[in-house]
């Protein structure tokens, strides 16, 4: 109830932001005159109430229009009733000031939650204006909605790109923090994909759009920050149903403080009581958790939108605050996801550079995967005539005439089918053998090489006594080679996604009581374990549908590093929660005890509402400066 006061109250701010202000000015100015002043009763009573109905005109009004719709007990409720009540016993200037100084602090109120706001928004500011539609004349600024698929739009120095498409001309280098949160510019060329939201820094580009603005990337993550409020944490729900039974049960107790000691105590005066229950009314508003409480999830999805991590619901950063396995799949979230030359082995009286010239050239022609990885592990340009009598023997390798030597360059079969004699080697990923003129001369291991960061996602990880699974489909040495390399906890391999689920079923039977299992995946290879797990976090998602459907959490700019950020970032935010909850109901408890007792006056009530609030909200703040 209050938290529908609070939202009303600072929506209705937004609207009339600088009339309230000005009002209570005016209330101030003439509450100090008519104390000063020597004025008749009938003239100070007038210019009270006169200064009482413009400071606190429209609290009254809005509690009279809750109380038709059957919200009774609100903060609007409790303040009308209390300075009513002031003014029923003849306390003036204290009514008065009481919502003057109520008013001057939900302003300030106001300015934190909208500063914090801003802030969030400021760094989601994505949303194109327009976008540059290529027609038969030239170009036409129109809106992106307006941009159909396979329209070709223009995107020049300094805008941003407004629609997901594949460039069709031109180059550029982009500006991707917006959405990944890192500040290195991407290089954009003839046939690369362009991302909406990303913005053009130096050059012009021609694109072709594959998607309409609905479903582009930009109104992807614009949906899912703006309904990630909806996924309340189990601490958010807790707050509101405390509320709702918390000010009637307030209520009642002031009717008790006002009735009951004045017919039971000798020498109790009614209107000291009265006073007494008024002052406690005041005080008993739990705005400084209703609205901190949400602001401190809603600032740590800001923070870590900033970092390029999308979390979808305060309910999430619940979960990965609780934390104690992180599951991995292994292509493309701990690896690169692409061939590279990891290893070479040579024979006597050969050199590495030479093992890799012969095979690199033999694979001259090919486009097989692993033929690109050879080449581009070469680096130098090949001379094609150099190399005749190319024969690709499937399922084996290739034969070739390079520089007169016959070069033969693939798997061991390749190798007996031609009775060289070699050293068979088990290595965790593709092995090419190499021989010259029926010389065996090495070998070449081709892998997926880990990410940059995956070693130290998983040190991070370790650190925080997290406990570290890899599930992949690969073979047993080339997840082995992986979990060993980047210091992995446990490892199962050769599984198929319904064996995927099947594991990762058994690590949640086997967690720890409150705790939560946390699977990271590309995405949509991995749908049915991300679904599955406590929390989904898909990896390099940025631009896929399914991933954004199917995860809880995006990792936006791909990096492993980012999974160990969300859950210290999480670890935060809940520890600035429960410190707000201690902090304000630790302080309404001893001012309303204070109040009860006559120790604290109405002035010091206002303290404890508006102040409160106004110190946790900027607590909740701190939850956006949270770094990766």
């Amino acid at each position: 109830m209050c938290e529908h006061h609070c939202c009303n109250e600072h929506e209705h701010k937004h609207k009339h932001g600088a009339s309230p202000v000005k009002r209570v000015i005016i209330a101030f100015v003439i509450t100090v005159a008519a104390m000063i002043i020597a004025l008749p009763l009938w003239l100070k009573m007038l210019a009270f109430l006169s200064a009482y109905l413009l400071s606190g005109g429209d609290v009254l009004l809005r509690a009279l229009k809750n109380i038709f719709k059957g919200e009774v007990f609100d903060e609007n409720f409790l303040m009308g009733i209390a300075t009513l009540g002031a003014f029923a016993i003849g306390e003036y200037p204290e009514a008065v000031m009481v919502m003057v100084l109520y008013q001057t602090g939900e302003y300030f109120q106001h300015r934190a939650v909208e500063k914090s706001k801003k802030s969030i928004s400021d760094l989601m500011d994505i949303r194109p204006d327009y976008a540059n539609l290529a027609v038969t004349d030239g170009l036409k600024k129109v809106s992106p909605n307006d941009v159909k698929i396979n329209d070709i739009i223009v995107v020049k120095t300094g805008e941003k790109i407004p629609l997901d498409g594949v460039v069709i001309e031109g180059e550029a280098a982009v500006d991707t923090s917006a959405l990944t949160g890192e500040s290195a510019l991407r290089s954009l060329k003839t046939d690369d994909e362009a991302l909406s939201g990303c913005i053009n820094t130096n050059g012009f580009l021609k694109i072709r759009v594959t998607k309409p603005f609905g479903e582009s990337t930009v109104s992807k993550i614009l949906e899912l920050v703006e309904n990630a409020s909806a996924k309340k944490a189990k601490t958010e729900n807790f707050i509101t149903k405390f509320a709702r039974y918390y000010t009637p049960a307030v209520v009642a107790a002031a009717v008790f403080i006002a009735v009951v000691p004045p017919l039971i105590l000798d020498g109790a005066v009614f209107s000291v009581w009265f006073q007494r229950a008024l002052t406690f009314l005041v005080i008993s508003c739990p705005c400084a958790l209703v609205i901190s409480i949400p602001l401190s999830f809603f600032a740590g999805i800001g923070g870590a939108s900033k970092n390029g991590v999308l979390i979808k619901g305060g309910n999430y950063i619940e979960l990965l605050s609780n934390t104690d396995t992180v599951v991995f799949d292994k292509t493309g979230t701990l690896t690169k996801g692409s061939f590279e030359v990891t290893q070479l082995v040579t024979q006597d009286g050969i050199t590495k550079e030479e093992l890799l010239k012969y095979a690199a050239i033999a694979e001259c022609y090919s486009n097989h995967p692993i033929a690109l990885s050879l080449k581009k592990a070469y680096g130098l340009e090949i001379d094609r005539d150099a190399v005749k009598d190319v024969e690709e023997i499937a399922g084996n390798g290739v034969k070739a005439n390079v520089e007169g030597k016959i070069i033969l360059a693939g798997n061991d079969r390749l190798l007996e089918k031609f009775n060289i004699g070699y050293t068979k080697m088990a290595e965790a990923g593709t092995v090419i053998y190499v021989a010259c003129d029926g010389k065996f001369l090495g070998y070449i291991v081709i892998s997926d090489a880990p990410k940059d960061d995956a070693a130290k996602a998983v040190e991070s990880l370790k650190k925080s006594k997290i406990t570290t699974v890899m599930l992949t489909g690969d073979t047993n040495a080339a997840a082995s080679y992986t979990a060993k390399k980047l210091g992995l906890d446990k490892v199962y391999s050769q599984l198929l996604p319904a064996d995927k689920v099947e594991k990762l079923e058994r690590l949640l039977e086997e967690k720890a009581e409150n705790k939560s299992v946390v699977f990271v995946g590309d995405g949509i290879n991995d749908a049915p374990v991300l679904a599955r797990a406590d929390v989904g976090a898909a990896m390099g998602a940025l631009g896929s549908d399914a991933a954004i459907e199917a995860a809880d959490i995006v990792i936006m700019d791909d990096k492993p590093s980012k999974v160990a950020f969300a859950i210290k970032l999480a670890k935060k935010t809940m520890a600035i929660v429960k410190q707000n909850i201690v902090f304000a109901i630790g302080t309404k408890v001893l001012f309303l005890i204070l109040g009860a007792m006559g120790f604290v006056t109405m002035w010091g009530a206002v303290f404890a509402d508006v102040g409160v609030s106004f110190i946790a909200i900027l607590n909740a703040m701190r939850a956006l400066k949270i770094k990766a």
